[in-house]
């Protein structure tokens, strides 16, 4: 039976746990909802002694890992699983990039270093585009009057439903260390994604405002452009994204979910990443 540790419980780490079945421990940083502390030592330990399979979706934090500076000792001889992102190929002026391109151009330093020290250890590195999902959609962006677009012509960026990194990861299990981009089939402009999903709520399409109105995270966003693809997962992995374009991602979640009217305060960010 599969005993999987999650370094960091976020939004992909949980759809991966509950994927995964088994018996599944985890880290937070506070140790809300029965997790243990990231900061608890001897707990953490006996977790990952216990474990099959360790999985961190911690992001880097300063110039180091937290997961491999703090507990790195002890993570021999498992099976490791590291959800990076596809950030770390930087901008490819819209040019597909698979697993085999350079990791070593993105914008944040410490994350193209964390996942070389991931893939040092053997680990399975998923890299991730813009992972979208249940309550945390450009349906709930748009119901909320907070999504804006840019008017930027010529620009794409790849995404990948949450359901799709959990089956992608699961399926990792049971395949060899090494880099597996899990991206959807289709990359499109955050424009045309937005325009759908206003489409999809009855709404107008939310605003044109330029790029310099943006905040500095949102800009240095925009100023990227690359398709991810997916090849390698689907040949080692045997996977495929059940949502293989935004599209069939926003018409699902459009059926099963409501999103937050404007209103109502989005929900607050959380300490983990993923």
């Amino acid at each position: 039976m599969t005993r999987l540790f999650v370094f960091g419980l976020g939004y992909a780490a949980r759809a991966i746990a509950m994927r995964a079945g088994g018996v599944v421990m985890a880290t937070t940083r506070d140790g809300r909802d029965g997790t243990i502390r990231f900061d608890d030592d001897a707990a953490v330990r006996a977790g990952v002694a216990a474990a099959t399979h360790v999985l961190s979706s911690v992001p880097p934090e300063g110039d180091a890992d937290p997961v491999l500076a703090r507990h790195g000792d002890v993570l021999s001889g498992k099976w490791l699983g590291y959800l990076s992102s596809t950030g770390v190929y930087g901008d490819t002026g819209g040019a597909w990039v698979d697993e085999a391109a350079p990791a070593d151009r993105g914008r944040r330093a410490n994350r193209n270093a964390a996942d070389a020290a991931w893939r040092g250890l053997g680990a399975r590195v998923f890299r991730l585009p813009g992972i979208y999902g249940p309550g945390r959609s450009a349906l709930e962006r748009v119901a909320e009057g907070k999504a804006q677009r840019t008017g930027v012509a010529g620009q794409v960026f790849s995404r990948v439903h949450v359901a799709d990194i959990a089956a992608g990861v699961v399926a990792g299990f049971a395949a060899p260390p090494g880099v597996y981009n899990l991206a959807d089939d289709e990359p499109a402009p955050q424009d045309e994604v937005l325009a759908f999903a206003a489409e999809l709520l009855g709404l107008p399409a939310p605003p044109v405002v330029p790029l310099d109105a943006l905040t500095p995270a949102a800009r240095a966003f925009h100023l990227e452009n690359r398709r991810v693809a997916n090849g390698k997962a689907r040949r080692v992995l045997g996977w495929r994204p059940l949502y293989p374009d935004y599209r069939a991602g926003l018409r699902a979640l459009s059926a099963t979910t409501s999103p937050m009217p404007a209103s109502t305060p989005p929900a607050a960010a959380s300490g983990d990443q993923r």
